[in-house]
């Protein structure tokens, strides 16, 4: 084969192309302004205010206090404990519905 006619062919399709590139571009960028709201990256970027010491030290007072208050509601609640009894029933009947479980998919396995 010719290779300066494959070129040229080359060539022909590469400019078919750079048209047709041409063509949508254009198609695309109509000139018209766009309608609704800007793009995130068109926005100024929000400018968040800052704390002075004072007021981070009264948060951070008013916080500890918050705190004490509800680890001292907590605290006058006694603790309720489950008993070895129980803890032995609650045991045993996990176990069962655990073996139950086991058997049931055995059984769709089959």
């Amino acid at each position: 084969m010719d290779t300066n006619r494959i070129l040229a062919e080359l060539r022909a399709e590469r400019d078919r192309i750079d048209r047709a590139i041409t063509a949508i571009e254009a198609i695309n960028s109509t000139g018209h302004r766009r309608v609704g709201r800007p793009p995130r990256a068109a926005e100024k970027p929000r400018r968040r205010g800052r704390l002075s010491a004072a007021a981070r030290a009264r948060i951070a007072a008013a916080r500890r206090v918050r705190w004490a208050k509800v680890k001292q509601s907590h605290a006058s609640k006694p603790v309720r404990r489950m008993s070895a009894a129980a803890r032995r029933k609650m045991s045993r009947l996990l176990k069962q519905r655990w073996a139950e479980g086991k058997m049931t998919r055995r059984a769709k396995a089959r």
